[in-house]
């Protein structure tokens, strides 16, 4: 057993999973989650992703080892700053979010106010369901987690939260928060916008009616994401803007090299095209690094 108390907070598809995962490894004693309504706290209770549930920030806080902010990125800062009283000297509070730049600098500097440690943490792990039915105990199994440490950090706390994402089954890949922000721009951000966009363009209902019935597969593994939580999404794409703007643009690049090489019949640089594609996912999926969803 790792800790005495964790504290969930927001026990949704994520935090439900972790809440899952810490039980399944006895990695607690106690496992707390925090909800903004009475029918989650049954949600709860039922999945058995918390021994028990409140919609009392404060009390679910008081005494834990580990806080993990599993909310929508505008929500963090306001959530820290009302649990702070509760936060026991020592403890190690992370996140779950999507973006760190931002939230590891805001963050860092008030939970260090009370004695405790901030790390960021982002398992690249998730599904299109949200809500605490939709979470597993094995979600977390050979993801990577990328801990995004504040430069001033405390070595002890960042070790431990890297064995407890080692226990719950993810690869640990430390980076600066910085340039964890480009990087996911790229592989996470943009894809969902482009299934967005897909999923938007063409189940418009200007369409014609035998558009849908024409989308298989191909088009439904490709817009998947698409079905993930505008919440989320929004504030994602808020937080990450200047980044994401430019992965939309190198996008865009590539799509209009395309479209200049169809206008053109240019069968060589049309096969080279899906080639050079197929190319570098094979290779990408050999290297095993195909197992976890987001």
């Amino acid at each position: 057993m790792q800790f005495q108390k964790i504290t969930i907070v927001g026990v949704g598809l994520l935090g439900g999973s972790i809440g899952l995962a810490v039980r399944r490894h006895r990695l607690a004693g106690e496992i707390a989650g925090y909800v903004r309504s009475e029918k989650s706290i049954a949600d709860c209770e039922k999945s058995g992703a918390t021994d028990y549930a409140t919609t009392d920030l404060l009390a679910a806080v008081s005494q834990a080892d580990l806080v993990i902010l599993c909310t929508p990125l505008a929500q963090m800062r306001s959530l820290v700053e009302r649990f702070l009283p509760a936060l026991k000297p020592g403890a190690i509070v992370t996140d779950v979010g999507s973006v760190k730049a931002d939230v590891v600098r805001e963050l860092a500097s008030l939970v260090k106010k009370s004695g405790a440690h901030f790390i960021g943490s982002h398992p690249m792990a998730g599904a299109e369901k949200t809500g605490v039915a939709a979470a597993r105990g094995n979600l977390f199994e050979n993801a990577v987690c990328v801990l995004t440490p504040a430069k001033k950090y405390h070595a002890g706390a960042v070790r431990k939260l890297e064995q407890f994402w080692k226990a719950l089954g993810a690869r640990v890949l430390k980076l600066d928060a910085a340039r964890h922000d480009l990087l996911v721009s790229r592989s996470s951000h943009l894809p969902h916008v482009a299934a967005a966009a897909l999923a938007s363009l063409v189940l418009d209902p200007k369409q014609p009616k035998q558009q849908a019935a024409l989308c298989a597969t191909g088009f439904r593994d490709t817009t998947r994401i698409a079905s993930g939580s505008p919440e989320m999404w929004r504030d994602i794409a808020l937080a990450n803007r200047k980044n994401i703007v430019r992965s939309v643009d190198a996008y865009l690049t590539e799509l209009k090299k395309f479209q200049s090489a169809l206008k053109a019949s240019d069968a060589r640089v049309i096969e080279k095209f899906f080639t050079t594609a197929k190319s570098r996912r094979d290779h990408w999926c050999t290297n095993g690094n195909t197992t976890a969803s987001e």
